[in-house]
């Protein structure tokens, strides 16, 4: 019977991956104590750390215009839908309705 994979949550993994750089435990005991294959951990761990630094990136520039291009798009939206309302009930006029 084949068995299903597991899945971990991103806590569960920040946990595990805290784990390892503590260096308290080797990684395989971490692998055998957590079931994972130590390769998995092993990647988890690399991950971690090339990706640390984009925890301390200041991306307010890049969230102010995202959301000022989401507004435009809603303003967008907004006229578009005033348009096309306008032209509907001029089009219930002219048929009569």
């Amino acid at each position: 019977m084949p068995t299903s994979r597991r899945t971990f949550t991103p806590e569960e993994k920040a946990r595990i991956v805290l784990e390892i750089l503590r260096e308290e435990k080797s990684i395989s005991q971490l692998a055998s104590e957590e079931g994972i294959h130590p390769n998995v951990l092993n990647r988890w761990k690399n991950e971690a750390t090339q990706n640390l630094a984009q925890l301390f990136v200041d991306d307010r520039k890049g969230i102010t215009k995202m959301k000022k291009e989401y507004e435009q798009q809603i303003e967008d939206l907004y006229a578009e839908v005033g348009k096309l309302t306008t032209q509907l009930s001029w089009l219930k006029k002219k048929s009569g309705r």
